[in-house]
């Protein structure tokens, strides 16, 4: 089924953002995928491993709707680092599964419909919000993340994503 108003426009817009930070991963090793090149503790890979976990985690909220979940807190040691059993190519992958498996699901969703969100220690009462703002969260954390991930890869080899973009594009720059 093809996707047509505001579920193709957010559908979409996922699509750029993913396809965005994709661009801050393309051609680096798994060595520069752990490398800090800030002061910040983000790297390339822990990066992406969040955005991968993020989406599949909320997506996989939305499709619960379960009024009794709570935030798995042990997610939270590892949410923003690139194990020694993953890989940029692995991981890659796995965002083009989850990134599948949420093209898909949009089909179906109510926008509307009010998810319960997971009770946690900094929001311990429950409390909902739409499908459509969640997957509009998802979006904000790609983007947000995609922001960073594009200081940090310019930090790491000069490369950026406009550059990146402009040169698959058959631009070039002096």
């Amino acid at each position: 089924m093809t996707l047509t108003g505001e579920k193709a426009d957010i559908a979409r817009m996922l699509a750029d953002q993913r396809k965005n930070f994709l661009y801050t991963v393309r051609g680096i090793t798994d060595e520069q995928a752990r490398q800090r090149t800030t002061v910040s503790d983000l790297t390339l890979g822990g990066l992406l491993n969040h955005v991968v976990n993020n989406e599949r985690s909320w997506m996989g909220i939305i499709a619960a709707m379960d009024e009794c979940a709570e935030f798995d807190l042990s997610r939270m040691e590892t949410e923003y680092l690139m194990s020694p059993g993953q890989s940029v190519a692995g991981l890659v992958e796995e965002f083009a599964l989850v990134a599948a498996a949420t093209e898909a699901a949009i089909t179906d969703l109510d926008l509307d419909a009010q998810v319960p969100l997971p009770t946690a220690p900094w929001a311990p009462e429950r409390s909902w919000q739409s499908v459509r703002y969640t997957l509009l969260h998802i979006l904000r954390e790609c983007a947000q993340h995609a922001g960073h991930a594009d200081i940090i890869r310019e930090s790491l080899d000069g490369s950026n994503t406009t550059m990146s973009m402009g040169a698959e594009a058959g631009m070039t720059f002096d």
